[in-house]
Order: C-alpha cells, then structure tokens, then sequence
C-alpha cells in the first residue's frame, strides 16, 4: 500500500515537472514570433510551418517556430471548408450507399472504375499518381484526412516532394470517416479543401469494408458519384475503354539532373516522379520522354532505357509495344546491348512486346502491403502496388530466353519478368514506393550498376573499333605513299 502511494506521488510529481518545463520553453520563444499566427488563431487546423516544431493553432498565443531565410510558408487564403452536402455512390452492379460529400459540390454526376486500395496512409501521393486516372478511389483504412495536405514544394531536381504528379488524377474518393480537423506540421490546408480546389468529388460516411467485399466478390465494376440534386448519368464511363496513358504523359522531352553520368531514357507512361528522383539521385540523367517516343530513332545515345508505370488497358498502347518490339530485336543483336527495365505498366508493355499475353485481373492489386517472391532467391519482399492487368505466365505462356521474377505470394499473379540472358527485365509492383514500403528500391541501385558496367564495356569496345579503324587507315595511307613513291621513281 505504501509502495503504491509512493508510485501515485512520483508520477504526479513528474507530471508537474514535464508541465513546467513546456511551460518555461513556451515563454522563451521570441515574442516576434506571435506575429506569425495573427492570421492563423481562428484556424481550427494545425499551425504551417517549414520547421516540425510546431503547436495547435486553436490554443491561444501559440507559437510558429522561424522559418529560414528567403523561405515563406505556403498559405492558401480564406480556408473556407467545402460545403457538406448529401451525395450517393451507386455501383453498376445495382448498389447504392448514401453518403456525404466534403470535396467539390459538382453539380453533375461523375463515373469511373471503382477500386480500392489497403493503404494506410499516403493518400496525397495515391490521389496524384497518373496510374489512378478515370478511377473512383475507395479507401479502405477507415480514417482518411488526419494529417492534411501538404505544399506542393520540390527538390533539388525540380520534382515535387509530397506528390506523384501536379494534380489529382483520380476521378473521386470514397472514405469511411473525413478527419475534418487535420493536425501534421508540414500541412497547409484540409483534404477536403484540396479535392474542391480540383474539382474532385469525396464521399464520406460510407460502409468501404461492404464496397471492398463486393468487388472482391463480383470482380471490378464501375460506379457513379451523385451530389446533392446532380441527375444520374445515363451510361456509366469506362476508363479502360480509351487511352490513359496518352493523356497523362508529357508531349516533349523533359531532362532531369543534366549532367548526370549516365543517360537514361524513361519512357513516361505516366510516371511518379519518385521514379525519377530514384534514377537522379543515383547519379543519372533523366530524359523524360512521350509514351510514343521512339527510341531507336532518338540521335542522342542512352546508357539505358527505363519504362515507367501508367494507367488503364496496356491494349491501346500498341506505339510503345511496336517501338519496344524493336527495341528488343536492335539490342539483342548488339554485342553491347542496352539494359531495360521497366516498373507496372513497363512490365505489361515490355512483356507484350516480347511476346506475352496480357489479362485484366478480377479486381486488381492495390495497396502497400502486398508480398512478392523473387522467384531467384526464394525472398519474399511486402510491396508498393497500383495495377488492374497482369501479365499470363503459365507453363504454355511462357516466351523463349524469358523467366518469371517475382511471383505474387497472394494470388499467384506475374510481378516480374526477365531475359535470362540479356539485361532486360521488368517489375510489376512499385520499388520506389511513394508512399509505401521501401523494400525493393534497391532495384534502381542494382539496375544503374548494370547501365554503368555496359557503358564501361561499349566505351571499351567502341574505343577498340576505332584503334582498329585507325590502324587500317594508317595501313592504307603507307601503302598509298609505298606506291606514289613507285610511280614517281619509274617516271
């Protein structure tokens, strides 16, 4: 009993002293700093700062941590909240959930393919992934929007840092439960906030674990979002039914960390910028170029070549596969060949273009939980994924010279193939994550390694073929002197 009393009085007593250490390092912050959060005290959201260091905004005289110089915090004016109004999700399958919208009070209705995605948290880089266009986005972690929305800053290569592209691709989301209140240091408006600035619809209130089971059950389908007194659609839209990847790669060559020791071509699929940072940062420079760009035509000469993710139906992408297709025949013949790689969609479209079939899978794989097996070394690694098709790898599917290279541990579905000989293979997951496990990101590591030791081989080879050539030049220039020499002693 005494020893109880003991404990109860040093826990007390360490409390009041915790307490009064907040409170002295509170009263020390310069007072110059309150000026910064004059406009932000009637904010019911967490403070903006570049520094983590931060306090709630709803307590009175909180303090905003300096910023450093030439730097300014990103503030979106006014903060006025979506109006929450009362919406419908309606699947083609004939269910319906009612709901409440907190994004973008359209007032028509708006379709797409409905997928979900397990992820527990990363859903700014999910909502601007291109590989997400035309699709309805449910969620099925339950609490959606705790930690705001951050800036769209960017790093030294000019990628942003929080997102996977400059805008939202999906066609809308749906959560079980909206955090309206946010809280994350580096937070500069709501979720709710950022949908409507995109004119993205988001649905909240509704039963997601019902939605995830009856896709499971039934196999991918398309839905509908209704706000307020929008009027259904008459025909449900079907993303897979035009080409996506057209629409979200770059129309001109873009180059990332100029200089960089060896040149990748990255075919943009629609592709993350995580898939550039993790090229640039590793020292290469990145060329990004069309989906449709033909490589072999391109006069400037790649150490490698890289194909990125992307969205929608790999079948209406028949210029990558054609010009791949050539690719593959230009450098299987080269006594140096050029490796390839390729991530999601680059799986399906180097596959293809080696001969494979591809097939819609019932409802997809989407997450950042799902574990893969490298078929080369038996290790099982958990995996970043985003894919509605997979590549056939049975027994009587298989293409001569190719292996399979990773396996899914869940269904059994292709995650990797690669040229048993030459250096080209390809995954179907995510190694760069964003957000997500980083298991596998050193597979960029182990891809530039090989690009450096085949420059170093073709500069070994191209330098041999000119010695050759000079030596026969010079051959030929004595020989052409030896018998100017004869002429003229004979005249």
């Amino acid at each position: 009993m005494i020893q109880s009393a003991n404990l109860l009085k040093s826990t007390v007593q360490l409390k009041n002293a915790s307490s009064n250490i907040c409170r002295r390092f509170i009263s020390q912050l310069p007072k110059s700093l309150n000026e910064n959060t004059q406009n932000l005290n009637s904010r019911p959201f967490a403070t903006v700062t570049l520094d983590p260091i931060s306090f709630n905004s709803s307590v009175k005289n909180a303090k905003v941590s300096q910023l450093p110089k030439n730097e300014k915090p990103t503030f979106f004016k006014n903060h006025i909240q979506p109006p929450e109004l009362p919406a419908t999700f309606r699947l083609k399958t004939g269910q319906t959930f009612k709901a409440t919208s907190f994004g973008a009070p359209l007032k028509e209705s708006i379709s797409g393919e409905v997928v979900f995605t397990t992820s527990l948290v990363g859903y700014p880089e999910s909502m601007s992934d291109p590989s997400y266009r035309g699709q309805i986005l449910v969620f099925t972690q339950p609490l959606i929007g705790n930690y705001g929305v951050p800036a769209m800053d960017k790093d030294e290569f000019g990628l942003f840092k929080h997102f996977e592209s400059d805008k939202i691709h999906v066609k809308g989301i749906i959560v079980t439960d909206y955090a309206k209140k946010y809280s994350h240091w580096n937070a500069v408006e709501s979720l709710g906030e950022w949908c409507a600035r995109n004119n993205i619809p988001a649905l909240s209130g509704v039963d997601t674990r019902a939605i995830v089971t009856l896709l499971r059950e039934q196999g991918s389908t398309l839905g509908e979002i209704i706000i307020g007194d929008a009027k259904p659609a008459k025909e449900l839209e079907d993303p897979n039914k035009r080409n996506l990847v057209a629409e979200v790669s770059v129309k001109s060559k873009k180059i990332y960390n100029k200089g960089g020791d060896v040149k990748i071509a990255l075919i943009d699929c629609g592709a993350k910028q995580n898939i550039i940072r993790c090229l640039a940062k590793r020292g290469a420079e990145v060329h990004l170029v069309p989906w449709n760009h033909d490589v072999t035509k391109d006069s400037t000469h790649y150490d490698g070549i890289f194909i990125s993710n992307g969205p929608g139906n790999p079948s209406y992408c028949d210029e990558t596969v054609m010009n791949l297709r050539k690719l593959l025949i230009r450098e299987s013949s080269k006594a140096v060949p050029t490796p390839i790689f390729g991530i999601c969609m680059g799986n399906l479209l180097l596959g293809a273009a080696a001969g494979f079939e591809t097939y819609k899978l019932p409802y997809g794989n989407r997450g950042h939980n799902q574990p893969a097996i490298n078929l080369l070394t038996n290790q099982c690694v958990i995996t970043s994924q985003n894919h509605g098709f997979a590549i056939k790898d049975g027994e009587k599917d298989m293409v001569e010279g190719w292996e399979k290279y990773f396996v899914n541990a869940n269904d059994g579905s292709n995650e990797g193939i690669r040229h048993k000989t030459l250096p080209f293979a390809s995954v179907q997951y995510h190694p760069e994550a964003k957000a997500g496990p980083q298991d596998t990101e050193y597979l960029f590591q182990d891809y530039l390694d090989i690009v450096r030791e085949s420059k170093k081989e073709y500069l070994r080879q191209k330098s041999k073929v000119s010695k050759k050539i000079s030596q026969q030049i010079q051959v030929g220039a004595d020989v052409n002197i030896s018998n100017q020499k004869q002429i003229s002693e004979s005249a």
